[in-house]
């Protein structure tokens, strides 16, 4: 049983990952972990034992991923003064490692293509391998992952050289929220940039549109806490940003970018509208 468990041990790590990339949750991951070591430790003459765990635990992440499809969930709601500190230490560890706007798409597939996705895409299992877990043929499970690709990654309505510019403007946007710093906010946004914002992504009393680079950056100044659970992601085809704590898509903004500035944005909170979105991640 040392032996075993030591083997086990060592491959710990790889299976939280895996876990965490297909449930999006890292206390449902050490769950998932802890049960393929229970089903280890009472199976004998297991010749590969990564590959087994592996099996085992994406086998899991199956269940629960179908379990949680079937049953309604609460929305999770984001305050304004929302800060980092909100989330959970492991839900933190877990955002920074796999990143808000991949959980965000990830949850948006349906279970055999999340599961097929990540096991493929990102942990190189071959089809042959992943078909007995999601019980397909590796051709359909090759289809699977193929179509989850697609949805991850999607389409850019923006040539590469400008893609690659309206990123490096939103992500210099969001450091200077983060930052709360005035001047690097007015150095990115254009003196006549305009805030645009859903009733639900405010405070009650607050204005739903902003003129003029000094008051955006003011207003940016004060809830730029909502930035620690902001990344950048393509919202309908161009560089915007997600706000998803604990990887739950609560607000989204689409962002208007000429030359090195922002010119606007629109803060998307109503439920119906962010339902309507298509969010990806074409830099997972």
């Amino acid at each position: 049983m040392d032996e075993l468990a030591e083997r086990f041990e060592a491959e710990r790590g790889r299976l939280r990952g895996l876990a965490c990339r297909m449930l999006g949750s890292a206390a449902e991951a050490d769950d998932a972990v802890q049960e393929a070591w229970l089903r280890l430790s009472r199976t004998d003459g297991v010749d590969n034992v990564a590959a087994w765990l592996t099996t085992v635990v994406a086998r899991v992440c199956l269940d629960a991923l179908r379990s949680r499809k079937a049953r309604r969930e609460d929305p999770v709601e984001l305050l304004p003064e929302a800060s980092a500190d909100a989330d959970p230490a492991g839900e933190v560890e877990l955002a920074d490692a796999v990143g808000r706007a991949l959980l965000v798409v990830l949850d948006a597939l349906g279970p055999a293509e999340r599961v097929a996705f990540v096991l493929h895409d990102l942990f190189a299992v071959p089809f042959d391998r992943i078909a007995p877990v999601l019980d397909r043929t590796p051709v359909a499970a090759k289809k699977l992952a193929s179509r989850a690709r697609a949805r991850v990654r999607g389409t850019s309505t923006l040539p590469a050289a400008d893609l690659t510019r309206h990123r490096r403007v939103v992500d210099a946007f969001l450091a200077a929220a983060r930052g709360g710093d005035l001047d690097e906010l007015l150095a990115v946004l254009a003196p006549d940039v305009v805030r645009r914002a859903d009733a639900a992504a405010l405070p009650a009393g607050a204005p739903l549109e902003v003129r003029g680079a000094r008051a955006v950056a003011q207003e940016t100044q004060v809830f730029g806490k909502r930035a620690h659970f902001a990344e950048t992601a393509l919202v309908d085809g161009a560089v915007g940003v997600v706000v998803a704590p604990r990887g739950r898509l609560v607000l989204a903004l689409a962002v208007t970018i000429e030359g090195e500035r922002v010119t606007g944005y629109d803060v998307i909170a109503d439920p119906v509208r962010l339902a309507s979105l298509r969010i990806t991640c074409p830099w997972s």
